[in-house]
C-alpha cells in the first residue's frame, strides 16, 4: 500500500488532502467560507475526519490548550512556551518509556529530532544527491528539536508554506523514530548485536586469524554489455590483480574475507553485518506505510555473506546450525527462500524488488535473537553490486519512490519536483555509476 493512497497511515503529511499544508493558515477565522469549503471537503471522506479529530485533540493536549484560538496567545509568549517544553518533552518521555533525569529525557527527544534530519539527510547525500539544494530542509526547521516549537511553527504565518511542512514532517518523523527507540529499549538490540558478534568470533570463524584480520583478494569479473550481468567470475590475489589490463566488459571487485573450518578445510568468506541505523528504520517504516517497528521492521539484525559456490553456502548453513549447539544454543532456520540456482524466480515482496535477484535468504534464530541471512555467490554478490534492474542502489531508488515515500516528504507542490522525471534519471545516473 502506497504512502499517498487514501488509506495511508500518514494523512497529515499528504499535500493533496484535506490535511495539506496551504499558503496562508487562519486559525482566527473559524466561519469564514474558506474554512466552511474546508470543513466540507473534510467530512466527505468519514475517515479523514475521524483522523482530523484524533490530530486536534492530539494538539490541544500537547500544547494545554482547548481550541485553536489560545495558540496565537501562546505565540506570543515566550515563557510559557518553555514551560509547555518541558510539560511536553515528560509527556513523550512517559510515552515512549523513558527513565532519567528531566534533562536526560529532553536529551532522548532531541535525539529524536536529530534522526528525524538524518532521515531527510540521508535521501539527500545519496539518492537525491543532484537535488540537494531543492530538498535542502529551511535553517530555521534544522536547528530546531524541541516538539512544542515545531508544533507551534505549523501554526504561524510568520514561516514560509515550506517551513511549516517541513516542520510538520519532523514531528512525524520524530515520532517515527521515538517508537523505534522504544522498540529497541525492549528488544534489547544493542546487547543483542553485542552477543551475536561475539558468537560470530568465539564459535563461527576460524581462529587462524586474529578478530577483525581479514583477507584481502579481487573478484576478477566478466559482464554482459546488454544489462551489465555477472558471465564468469574469479577469486585472484592483490598481486594477480596488478598484471590485469581491465577490459569494457570486465570488473576488479576488492573484497575482504574471513574463513570458517569445515573438518579440515579452511573456507574463505566475505561477510558484511548491519545494524540498521534509526534513520534507515524510519524510511523502512514509511515505505511500508507502518507507524508500528515490531510489525514492519523485522530484520534489525542481520549478515550478509558472499561464498564462491553454492556448496560452500550449504556447508556455511551446516557449520552455523553446529556452531550454535556449541554456544549451547538450538538454531532454527525460518522464512527460507532460495534463488540462486535460477530455477525458482524470486518473489519480489518489496516495493521496487526485482524478480531476477538470485540469492538465498532467511532468519536464524538462535540465543534469543532472530538474525536475517542473505547468502551470495560471488556471482549473484555482483549482480546485487551491479546489474541492471538488480543492483542494490538501483533499487533504494525503486523502493522510494514507487512506494510513495519520496512524493509524501518532498511534495512536488512544494519542492517543484518531477517525481517519475527524477526516478528515472536517478536509476540511469546509478547504472552509469556502476558501470
Amino acid at each position: 500500500m502506497s504512502v499517498i493512497s487514501e488509506d495511508s497511515v500518514f494523512t497529515s503529511l499528504q499535500q493533496h488532502g484535506p490535511l495539506a499544508v496551504e499558503e496562508n493558515i487562519n486559525i482566527d477565522e473559524p466561519f469564514s467560507p474558506a474554512t466552511r469549503r474546508w470543513v466540507k471537503n473534510l467530512c466527505k471522506t468519514r475517515i479523514n475526519a475521524t483522523k482530523y479529530r484524533a490530530l486536534r485533540n492530539q494538539v490541544f493536549t500537547f500544547l494545554n490548550i482547548s481550541s485553536f484560538s489560545q495558540i496565537a496567545e501562546l505565540l506570543e509568549d515566550p515563557i510559557r512556551q518553555k514551560e509547555m517544553s518541558k510539560r511536553a518533552c515528560a509527556l513523550l518521555g512517559n510515552m515512549f518509556g523513558l527513565n532519567g533525569t528531566q534533562r536526560e529525557i529532553e536529551a532522548r527527544v532531541h535525539q529524536y529530532a536529530r534522526t528525524a534530519d538524518a532521515v531527510i539527510n540521508s535521501l539527500k547525500v545519496k539518492i537525491l544527491k543532484p537535488y540537494a539544494s531543492h530538498i535542502a530542509t529551511t535553517n530555521e526547521i534544522e536547528v530546531t528539536n524541541d516538539p512544542v516549537s515545531l508544533l507551534l511553527i505549523m501554526f504561524d504565518n510568520h514561516y514560509s508554506k515550506k517551513a511549516r511542512f517541513e516542520a510538520r514532517r519532523k514531528l512525524v518523523l520524530m515520532n517515527l523514530a521515538g517508537s523505534i527507540d522504544q522498540r529497541e529499549t525492549e528488544t534489547a538490540i544493542e546487547e543483542k548485536f553485542s552477543n551475536f558478534l561475539s558468537f560470530l568470533n568465539k564459535y563461527v570463524w576460524s581462529r587462524s586469524l586474529k578478530i577483525g584480520e581479514l583477507d584481502v583478494i579481487y573478484l576478477y569479473s566478466k559482464h554482459s554489455t546488454e544489462d551489465y550481468g555477472c558471465k564468469s567470475v574469479i577469486p585472484i590475489s592483490p598481486a594477480t590483480a596488478k598484471t590485469i589490463k581491465l577490459e569494457k566488459d570486465s570488473k576488479l571487485t576488492l573484497i575482504k574475507r574471513r574463513r570458517f573450518y569445515s573438518g579440515h578445510r579452511e573456507i574463505p568468506i566475505y561477510v558484511s553485518i548491519r545494524k540498521k541505523p534509526p534513520e534507515a528504520k524510519v524510511l523502512k517504516l514509511l515505505r511500508k506505510n507502518e507507524k508500528n517497528p515490531s510489525v514492519a521492521v523485522d530484520d534489525e539484525l542481520g549478515l550478509m555473506a558472499v561464498l564462491d559456490s553454492v556448496a560452500d553456502i550449504k556447508t556455511f548453513q551446516d557449520h552455523l546450525t553446529r556452531s550454535a549447539s556449541k554456544a549451547d544454543s538450538f538454531m532454527v532456520l525460518e522464512d527460507i527462500s532460495d534463488t540462486l540456482t535460477g530455477k525458482t524466480p524470486y518473489k519480489a515482496s518489496s516495493t521496487g524488488s526485482s524478480s531476477k535477484t538470485e540469492m538465498m535468504k532467511f532468519f536464524a534464530r538462535l540465543g534469543g535473537m532472530r538474525v536475517e541471512f542473505i547468502i551470495h555467490t560471488n556471482q549473484s554478490w555482483l549482480n546485487y553490486m551491479y546489474k541492471n534492474d538488480v543492483a542494490h542502489d538501483e533499487y533504494e531508488v525503486k523502493r522510494v519512490f514507487d512506494s510513495g515515500v519520496m512524493e509524501l516528504l518532498f511534495p512536488d507542490d512544494i519542492y517543484q519536483l518531477d517525481h517519475k522525471q527524477i526516478r528515472e534519471e536517478m536509476i540511469q545516473n546509478f547504472r552509469s555509476h556502476l558501470k
